[in-house]
């Protein structure tokens, strides 16, 4: 068994107190590799450390669209701690107009120069983008557009938009991850899109500690609960749950880690 959790959050303090059962749950439960995700400069180094002291976890740098006053880093410093080797990728980023309190989408520019910051840098080191995208998907596909993202692709995590968005999110080159949300029983629209999906072009995460899974909702989340996202799937897709994990594991090697053997994938 071998599935990755492609998009969880491994330091925030749900998870971070409690690292040696994680890891064990997701020996348990097959799930051999994790990337935990920056969302805050601040983070960052908490974030590769625990990179580089477990072989099977692996570090994005990046901030949140929804952080505010928090250290706003330029495109190259950016690019700067994405070169390190445990880094796969820039993000998360992309823009949230979910809570505007008040403010007008307009009011937003900073999250839009932030966000071409990061494609900047990934741009610059030729790594993908983590995309976040919340009530903002036209703007989000407008500048990855503007800004030529298609040159390094990436992955709309989490995704819950409609089919037309993940039609131009494929054609930009990116990649669809389905998280727990995918599992619950009001999540109809996003089941259909699952089923149509290009098989080489989906990955599997929790956003853990958010977003548990069912049986697990409400629930704190973790990265073992990748399995019940991968056999929800492969019940959605009439596939076996091996089939998911083979083009799951391909898709994310393909996009992160290019050109590696396997002994680097799985260590």
């Amino acid at each position: 068994m071998a599935l990755t959790d492609s998009h969880c959050h491994l330091n925030f303090p749900d998870l971070r107190e409690q690292m040696d059962s994680v890891l064990a749950a997701m020996r348990d439960n097959g799930v051999t590799r994790a990337m935990n995700i920056c969302t805050q400069i601040e983070e960052f180094d908490a974030v590769l450390a625990c990179a580089v002291k477990h072989p099977n976890i692996w570090a994005t740098v990046g901030v949140h669209p929804d952080e505010e006053a928090m250290i706003e880093p330029s495109a190259s410093q950016l690019a700067l701690l994405a070169e390190h080797p445990r880094v796969l990728a820039l993000g998360e980023t992309g823009l949230d107009y979910y809570r505007l309190e008040g403010r007008s989408v307009a009011d937003m520019e900073w999250q839009r120069d932030r966000f071409r910051a990061h494609i900047d840098a990934a741009r610059q080191v030729q790594k993908p983008l983590v995309i976040h995208t919340r009530s903002s998907a036209d703007d989000t596909l407008a500048i990855l557009k503007e800004q030529g993202a298609d040159d390094v692709g990436g992955v709309f995590h989490c995704f819950t938009e409609s089919w037309n968005i993940a039609c131009q999110a494929l054609d930009l080159g990116f990649y669809i991850s389905l998280s727990g949300i995918l599992t619950f029983k009001n999540a109809k629209e996003l089941q259909e899109i699952a089923k149509k999906l290009p098989e080489d072009r989906i990955l599997v995460e929790t956003d853990s500690p958010y977003l548990a899974p069912t049986p697990y909702r409400g629930k704190t989340n973790q990265p073992a609960y990748t399995r019940f996202v991968a056999r929800c799937l492969a019940e959605l897709r009439q596939c076996t749950e091996n089939e998911v994990e083979d083009f799951t594991e391909q898709n994310f090697n393909r996009l992160f880690i290019p050109g590696s053997s396997p002994e680097m994938t799985h260590a």
